[in-house]
């Protein structure tokens, strides 16, 4: 017996999914920055409340993402787990430093093992995207080393802002500003993904 085609989701429902935890915690931090909440004996401040409507949040987008979808990518596999491990540790320290440096870790990590991958001789985001651009070899070479560069970029810049800037400015840069440096990378590498695609256009 044949399967029913699953239906795509449509480009409002898929950027409500993944847009909606992060405006979520702008907006709860923004209303309660200058707040404390007293939760089991322990006092936390705006900050940490915003990280524990948005982790939830995050993961149930996740779920609701691959249900839709039928899919996952490794990354956004990695990246969800790293938000829970560091949401939790965030709320048990009560130190919103932890959570600060959440994209320290994750662009660390994926330019550590995309360098390991380029070593090896291979593109390792080609496997972690599941083959989602189709490029020639060359192409995802070339790619893998140039996000492997930035997202090392991208991890010492996270850790610039948190450690010389105010918290507002970090939530303004983690809801915004990553999403407008990552389209501007992208925009950059245009003319490569255009030379090495091999797909219909």
């Amino acid at each position: 017996m044949s399967q029913t085609p699953r239906t795509e989701p449509s480009m409002l429902v898929k950027q409500a999914l993944e847009f909606g935890p992060l405006l979520v915690f702008l907006g709860v931090y923004l209303w309660m920055r200058d707040s404390t909440v007293s939760l089991a004996g322990r006092e936390y401040q705006g900050f940490v409340i915003a990280v524990v409507a948005f982790v939830p949040l995050q993961l149930l987008a996740t779920i609701a993402m691959r249900l839709l979808t039928g899919r996952l990518s490794r990354m956004q596999l990695t990246t969800l787990i790293l938000v829970l491990i560091l949401g939790l540790a965030t709320v048990l320290l009560n130190d919103e430093r932890v959570f600060k440096m959440k994209s320290t870790f994750i662009f660390g990590l994926f330019g550590i093992l995309l360098f390991i991958g380029l070593w090896r001789g291979q593109s390792w985001l080609a496997y972690v995207l599941d083959q989602a651009l189709p490029l020639d070899q060359e192409g995802w070479m070339i790619l893998t080393r140039r996000m492997a560069w930035f997202f090392l970029a991208f991890a010492a810049m996270n850790e610039v802002i948190w450690r010389n800037f105010s918290t507002d400015t970090y939530v303004l840069w983690d809801t915004f500003g990553q999403m407008a440096v990552m389209f501007v990378f992208l925009i950059g590498n245009y003319r490569l993904i255009e030379k090495h695609w091999t797909g219909e256009r």
